[in-house]
Parts: C-alpha cells; sequence; structure tokens
C-alpha cells in the first residue's frame, strides 16, 4: 500500500511540474480566456443590474460557523499538496468539509470563466492571474475586509498580496484583495556543482558581470555554459530575470499593472535585452536552444550537458533527486553587490465565489493557507511557504532555493512573470527572445513590439 501511495504522489508531483515548467504558456492561456470572455459580458461588469444583487465583498468577521458546512473547491495545480491542506484543516474545523475538484489545467482554462458565472460555481477556485478581469464580472469577492481582520499582512508576503489586488483600469484604487496564496513560485540560476569546479568557478556569482566571466570560463572549458529551453518559457524567464535586474522593480510593476504613462521601453531593459543577444552572439548557448523546451533543457542538465540552467523552484526537488550535492542554486545577481534581490514568481492562489453561501468558512480556509501547519505541507509538496520561518531550511539545492526566496522576500523583489500584462502578451515574448537568440530582431526593435501590445491593452 505505501508503494503505490508514493508511486501516487511521484506522478503527481511530475504533473505539478510539468505544469509549472511551462508556466508562462498557461498563464497567458488564462489571461486570454478572461479578457475574451469580460468583453463578451458587458451587461455583467460591475455596477450593473445583472449582478447587483450578489454581494461584491466578505464580511468584516473572523467568526467561523459553528454549523456544518460543505465548500466546494476547484483548483488545477498541485493535487497532493491541495488533498493535504484539505485533511489539515478539516481537522482544525471538524464542521467544515471541503470537496475537491481537480482538473486538467487545459480543460480548467477553458472552462472556469463560465464555471465561475454559474449559479453552481463552486465556493473555492484557485486563481493565478487574471484577478482584475475575473473580478470585472463580479464573479469572486473583494477579500480586503478579511485581509485586515485576519491579519493577512503579516501572514503573507506583501509582494505576493501585491500581486493578488486589483490594479489598472479594473480597480482604480488596487485596495481590493482577490485571492490568497498558498505555495509560491520563484525563477532564478541552478548549477551543476561539479562542472563549475572544473570550469574554475568557485563560487555562485556576485555580480552579472562576475557571472558573465563564469559563462565565459564555461564555454571555454568546453561545456555548454547555459541551458535555456526557450522553445517554450526558458528563454523568456532568461529575459525577465535580467530586466529584473536592470529595470526598477516599481518602474516594472507599474508597466505589468497597465499604470498610465508605464512603458517597458528603458535604458535597462535595452540593456538587459542586448545582453541577451549578446550572449547568443557569443555561443552562451546552446545551439538547439530555440528548439528546446525548458524541461528538455532540466534534463539535459542533469545529465551534465550544460554549466548552468534557467528555472524555477519548481524543478528544484527533480534536480535534487538527480543530482544530489552536485546541484546548486542562485538569483540572476544584480548589476553591483548587495543588490536588491528580485526574481520572477507568482502563486497557487485561491479566491471566494461570489455567489457562495458560506464566505466565513471559506475565509477560514484561506486564513488556514497562512498557518504553521500549511506550511509544511506546501514545503513538503515542493513549493515554498508564505510563512517561511514555519519550516527548517531544507538541505541541498531545496535549501539554497528556500534561502534565496527568503532575500527575495525580505527586499520586496517578487515580480510579476512578464506575460501577466496583457492576455495576447505572450507570443510576442517568447517569439522575441527566440528571434533575439537567433539575432533576427534587433533589441530596440523587441522592446518597440512588446509596448505595442501593451498600449493596446490598457490605453483607451
Amino acid at each position: 500500500m505505501e508503494t503505490n501511495r508514493s508511486a501516487r504522489r511521484r506522478a503527481a508531483a511530475l504533473r505539478t511540474t510539468a505544469r509549472h515548467t511551462a508556466r508562462p504558456t498557461m498563464a497567458a492561456a488564462l489571461l486570454a480566456v478572461l479578457a475574451l470572455l469580460v468583453s463578451a459580458c458587458g451587461a455583467l461588469t460591475p455596477g450593473s443590474e445583472a449582478d447587483s444583487g450578489r454581494p461584491r465583498t466578505v464580511p468584516r468577521s473572523t467568526v467561523v460557523p459553528d454549523e456544518d458546512v460543505t465548500l466546494k473547491l476547484t483548483f488545477a495545480d498541485a493535487p497532493v499538496m491541495v488533498d493535504a491542506l484539505i485533511v489539515a484543516f478539516h481537522k482544525k474545523h471538524p464542521n467544515i468539509t471541503v470537496e475537491p475538484s481537480y482538473t486538467q489545467f487545459a480543460d480548467y482554462v477553458k472552462s472556469i470563466k463560465l464555471t465561475m458565472a454559474s449559479d453552481s460555481a463552486p465556493d473555492l477556485a484557485q486563481f493565478a492571474v487574471g484577478m482584475d478581469d475575473i473580478a470585472a464580472r463580479g464573479d469572486i469577492l473583494d477579500l480586503a475586509p478579511y485581509r485586515d481582520a485576519y491579519g493577512w499582512r503579516a501572514k503573507f508576503p506583501a509582494a505576493n498580496l501585491d500581486q493578488l489586488t486589483g490594479s489598472g483600469k479594473r480597480a482604480a484604487s488596487g485596495k481590493h484583495l482577490y485571492g490568497v496564496p498558498a505555495g509560491l513560485s520563484m525563477t532564478g540560476i541552478y548549477y551543476n556543482k561539479e562542472l563549475a569546479k572544473k570550469a574554475g568557478i568557485t563560487h555562485p556569482p556576485r555580480t552579472l558581470a562576475e557571472f558573465e566571466g563564469q559563462l565565459a570560463a564555461a564555454k571555454k572549458a568546453g561545456t555548454t555554459p547555459l541551458g535555456v529551453g526557450a522553445l517554450d518559457s526558458g528563454g523568456l524567464h532568461l529575459w525577465a530575470a535580467l530586466v529584473n535586474n536592470m529595470m526598477p522593480p516599481k518602474d516594472y510593476r507599474d508597466w505589468v499593472k497597465g499604470t498610465p504613462g508605464a512603458t517597458i521601453k528603458t535604458k535597462g531593459t535595452l540593456a538587459a535585452t542586448k545582453k541577451l543577444a549578446e550572449w547568443s552572439r557569443k555561443g552562451y548557448f546552446d545551439d538547439s536552444a530555440n528548439g528546446t523546451a525548458q524541461v528538455d533543457s532540466t534534463g539535459q542538465f542533469t545529465r551534465g550537458e550544460s554549466v548552468f540552467l534557467i528555472n524555477g523552484n519548481w524543478a528544484a526537488g527533480t534536480l535534487a533527486e538527480a543530482m544530489g550535492k552536485k546541484a546548486g542554486f542562485f538569483l540572476m545577481p544584480g548589476t553591483r553587490p548587495h543588490a536588491r534581490a528580485v526574481a520572477s514568481g507568482f502563486s497557487v492562489s485561491y479566491a471566494i465565489s461570489s455567489r457562495t453561501r458560506h464566505p466565513r468558512a471559506a475565509g477560514a480556509f484561506l486564513d488556514f493557507l497562512g498557518s504553521r501547519e500549511a506550511a509544511k505541507i506546501v514545503s513538503a509538496n515542493g513549493f515554498l511557504p508564505p510563512d517561511e520561518k514555519a519550516v527548517p531550511i531544507p538541505k541541498g539545492v531545496l535549501g539554497e532555493v528556500a534561502r534565496a526566496h527568503r532575500r527575495v522576500t525580505a527586499d520586496n523583489g517578487i515580480n510579476h512573470f512578464p506575460d501577466f500584462t496583457a492576455p495576447n502578451m505572450l507570443d510576442p515574448l517568447r517569439s522575441g527572445v527566440q528571434k533575439l537568440i537567433a539575432g533576427r530582431v534587433t533589441p530596440s526593435a523587441y522592446l518597440d513590439s512588446l509596448q505595442e501590445v501593451w498600449a493596446g491593452r490598457h490605453t483607451e
């Protein structure tokens, strides 16, 4: 029996790893679906007669109901983790039963907006992106009263709550909260310690210039310096990592959220984009990077075919198992020593339906996600817990990822993935990076194309 349970867990973990490996693609797909359906349902925008009878926000109360309550939860990420969270929550609140409904992510993306707009909508639903579009329909509740009543600012990282607040044209004040994070994600650079040592690399780089020197040393040693799965999300992760360190976080976040006047065409982002193109010209990526998926570049890395790899924390468990002590991790370094720690990331997050009859019970479940019990479960399933101090730092590469995440959290340096900017932003981002790698577009023209998409989304 124990063997079968372990097998099921490994299979679920592989599904989760695959899901996050293509994270930007799925994020953009969800945004696209949401935007399309919102535009088709103008009569249901906030304040219209169609939804004026439903609540817009949760009650300002932390009192958990005494009666028996059943909450329905729909989700598409980490089924093993969700099951464990539900069991632990039920032990704390025996009168509240959470019934999970897991859907493959592709099907989830296609159906979630219609699901949340129906009279049979679940009480709780997972959302990773598109909070503003969904809230514009009035299908989810503003959680700001719970944020204050439960003290969520002290339980969850500020950057991750900010990612789940209303912004842009759809929530003028930006004070509305539409989700609560459970497991957190973050991208960075993995490295093979044995191959690095053979190339004369003895420690993680402290600056971007030092990292460039290490890439050159790896190439001189006859090994592919940096594994990049640019066919899907690897190249995009690399570009974003460079931009994160060359563009002030506030300016970047304003651009992602659609703040009037924001632009990606800055001196810093041009330098970051030129840097990526320069690394390609110098042969720091494999010649087949544009035809390599991120999961394949990760496999190549575990086999010793590159010294470094761009990927996210969701790959740490796989790398730890395959490489043991040989695997290491660091954040993309800044242009100067001891620079602010920044990285792309998001979270597996949950929202409350505006059609629920049990908002207080649902609120108790969301609050549980910030508990120490939940943190242990999240960490055991390969994610980064919001309450980092609730679990000991793991050993090996998992510990290096955890310590890096603590740095980023302390510096309020978690940034949205760039494709969160607009429903149709992913293709220009991804194909543009591929063209940069192939030398078929100039850095300036690439940024122009991104800003054009941004203007189409955020300019009246």
